[in-house]
């Protein structure tokens, strides 16, 4: 072999050294470079990450719970009822209606027409009454007189015994009938009385069944009237709730359709019912029928008051309601907060006690806990905070260092 076949032999060889040789030097620099950038990548993502991670979740304020005294009161229900109702009859028999004076939801005065009957009847019998008085009257008149003579002639002997003493019989016997007439007229009058109907005593009707033309028997009710518009509250107390109630006691009252009242206790059952262990409470209401909406027969849920006494009391906004339980949040030190299951009794305005749950000197989130969770961060500040610092931090954009 020539040196010249030995180079060309030798020469493609001698080139792949060189282009792998250079494939080499690229990706050793590729490595190298990449290494550094590898490098510092996670840390600028876990600083990001790390910033976002602390970032508050909400801007709140922060309230303690604070001792005060209250209005120590209990519930119940019952039924807003008349005082006394009183029945209004017929009491004449077989009179016919000729006139109806009064409707239902009327107030009427005592001794007022509320309806009337035909007494054509009833005047015609007076009337005859009247006129055998005035006979037995004249009968009476003459009897007297021959009286009066048989005692003249008596003691001169000119009459005798038997006729003395039928004259004196005829006159005691015309007296005597005179006195049945004229009370026979008497109760022909007082019959003649009841062809109207009159109210017992002041009040309001709340029920007609008198119709014009209708015959009533004697004692068919015509009208009820509620005594002088007066209401109660029939409350069902509990039977454990019966010992705190007396005589006086002061009640508002929140009637169904009608505004709130007051009242005072005018009385407590002797018993209870078997059945339901309730025991009625009678409450006179200051408002009459008609008076702010109150009507008889209307359902109403009353408060009782008790006394004063103290209670754990937060603002209102504190607590939130979650699957029907009550929570509050609070601040440790690191401001991160926790949920925690409270107990709420009474509810004076804006604020609501707690009875039990919540932890002694707790920090408690005031406001915007309805947008808060367990472990969440949040970042506290003396005044409220505005409606856009209160908005969570998600809607806000979050920056990192990948993002530069």
């Amino acid at each position: 072999m020539t040196s010249l076949d030995r180079a060309r032999r030798w020469a493609p060889a001698a080139h792949g050294a060189e282009l792998f040789s250079a494939y080499g030097v690229a990706l050793c620099a590729a490595i190298c470079c990449a290494l550094p950038a590898a490098a510092s990548t996670p840390a600028g993502a876990d600083k990001g990450g790390a910033a976002a991670a602390a970032r508050p979740a909400l801007t709140v304020t922060v309230t303690t719970a604070q001792r005060s005294m209250l209005a120590s009161t209990f519930a119940a229900t019952g039924t807003v009822q008349a005082w006394q109702e009183a029945s209004v009859g017929a009491e004449g028999a077989g009179w016919r209606l000729a006139d109806v004076l009064a409707e239902v939801g009327d107030r009427v005065r005592k001794g007022q027409v509320l309806a009337r009957f035909d007494t054509r009847v009833a005047e015609a019998d007076l009337a005859q009454q009247r006129a055998v008085v005035l006979e037995v009257e004249a009968s009476l008149a003459e009897a007297a007189a021959n009286a009066q003579r048989a005692r003249e002639l008596q003691p001169s002997g000119m009459i005798s015994a038997q006729q003395f003493t039928q004259a004196l019989t005829v006159e005691r016997t015309l007296k005597a009938r005179l006195e049945a007439q004229r009370a026979a007229v008497n109760a022909q009058e007082l019959r003649l009385a009841q062809g109207q109907v009159l109210a017992p005593d002041d009040g309001v009707i709340s029920s007609r069944s008198a119709t014009v033309g209708g015959v009533a028997a004697p004692g068919q009710e015509l009208f009820r009237l509620i005594r002088q518009g007066r209401l109660e509250w029939r409350a069902e107390v509990p039977a454990v709730d019966l010992s705190r109630v007396r005589p006086g006691q002061r009640v508002r009252l929140s009637p169904v359709g009608a505004d709130a009242v007051t009242g005072r206790v005018r009385m407590v059952a002797p018993t209870v019912d078997p059945a339901t262990r309730n025991g009625l409470v009678y409450v006179e209401l200051a408002a009459g029928v008609g008076v702010s909406g109150l009507k008889a027969g209307q359902f109403a849920r009353g408060e009782f008051e008790a006394g004063q006494a103290e209670g754990l009391m937060l603002p209102q906004s504190a607590v939130v309601l979650r699957d029907g339980f009550s929570w509050v949040f609070t601040v440790a030190s690191d401001l991160k907060v926790r949920q925690v299951k409270v107990v709420t009794g009474r509810r004076d305005g804006e604020r609501v006690e707690v009875t039990a749950g919540l932890p002694a000197d707790a920090r408690l989130v005031a406001s915007g806990a309805g947008f808060l969770s367990d472990g969440d961060t949040v970042r506290v500040v003396d005044r409220a905070p505005s409606a856009a610092q209160a908005l969570p931090a998600a809607a806000a954009p979050v920056r990192t260092g990948a993002s530069r």
